[in-house]
């Protein structure tokens, strides 16, 4: 069984929530899935490419200005 990591980098400005993002998916095996919470557009679209750039699939779902970002397993 994984843990569910929530990582909240709401109120930080870019590069930092991905830099963070980065950081909790690059150690070696990482608790997915991993929730991500930000309060930027900007934020969770570039968060999005980074995941799927790594090779992870992730879901975006805005609520109420806030972005919720699951992380899952490796595509």
């Amino acid at each position: 069984m994984t843990a569910n990591v929530n990582l909240d980098v709401r109120g930080l400005s870019c590069p930092e929530p991905v830099i963070r993002t980065k950081n909790a998916l690059g150690t070696g095996q990482p608790a997915l899935p991993l929730t991500v919470v930000a309060d930027s557009f900007v934020a969770a679209e570039n968060i999005r490419r980074l995941v799927t750039g790594m090779g992870f699939s992730c879901q975006t779902r805005e609520d109420n200005s806030e972005f919720v970002i699951t992380i899952d397993k490796e595509v």
